[in-house]
């Protein structure tokens, strides 16, 4: 089951432009929980609590427990707004879960074992393609996150989603094909080298057919410029 928070906030009794300015300069964030076919329900939340949130790996996918005076609100976090000049959170989106309800969340992808990967231990890069993995759930299957196990994976190796060991009920969004998560590729700096050498070793370009050498290079040489008259 994937962590609950709880986040502490207080009621706000208006919306609108005005009521969030004040709201800022008392030194809160608006914050608005909607969604379950219910009123959306107004409250502030301290900015420090909103940024210790953000800066922990998964919180797309994490459920928090809004408490909103003497009324809590099951809750994902959906989305942050900040000021364009001091990167201060300004406004807080939580959408509201009901028991059984389908939503889609993002779910972080961990990987395990790099070291027992022979493809990385002798130099290959762990291109991951896919941080994230979107799925379809209800609130009791939120998955925690995804988990790969890198054991055994060569250069070249390909991981799908298929590699992914996902709880029952979990669909992913992209279903209509076995999408990649991540590739273990070859070593960048081997993959230059290659290219250089290639590029230094490239043969010269054939004189045309039938020219015999000396007058190629005669082509090839700058007009003499004609005698000075006597």
């Amino acid at each position: 089951m994937v962590e609950v928070v709880t986040i502490e906030a207080v009621a706000r009794e208006r919306a609108g432009k005005g009521a969030a300015r004040a709201t800022r300069r008392e030194g809160l964030v608006p914050a608005v929980i909607y969604g379950a076919k219910q009123a959306p329900r107004l409250a502030a939340l301290d900015p420090r609590a909103v940024m210790r949130e953000l800066h922990k790996a998964g919180w797309r996918s994490r459920l928090y427990d809004v408490k909103v005076g003497e009324v809590t609100e099951r809750a994902l976090l959906r989305d942050v707004q900040f000021h364009p000049v001091t990167d201060r959170p300004e406004h807080v989106d939580f959408q509201r879960l009901a028991a059984g309800q389908e939503i889609r969340v993002g779910v972080e992808v961990v990987f395990l074992n790099e070291a027992a990967s022979p493809g990385l231990k002798a130099g290959g890069v762990l291109n991951v393609v896919r941080h994230e993995v979107e799925v379809y759930c209800t609130p009791e299957t939120v998955p925690e996150r995804f988990e790969i196990d890198l054991t055994g994976m060569t250069i070249g190796h390909t991981i799908h989603w298929s590699a992914v060991k996902a709880p029952p009920g979990i669909r992913p969004v992209i279903a209509d094909r076995d999408f990649t998560i991540a590739t273990v590729a070859a070593p960048t700096k081997q993959l230059e080298t290659a290219v250089a050498a290639e590029a230094a070793g490239a043969p010269a370009a054939a004189p045309g057919k039938g020219a015999a050498p000396a007058a190629a290079a005669k082509a090839a040489a700058p007009a003499a410029k004609p005698a000075a008259k006597k």
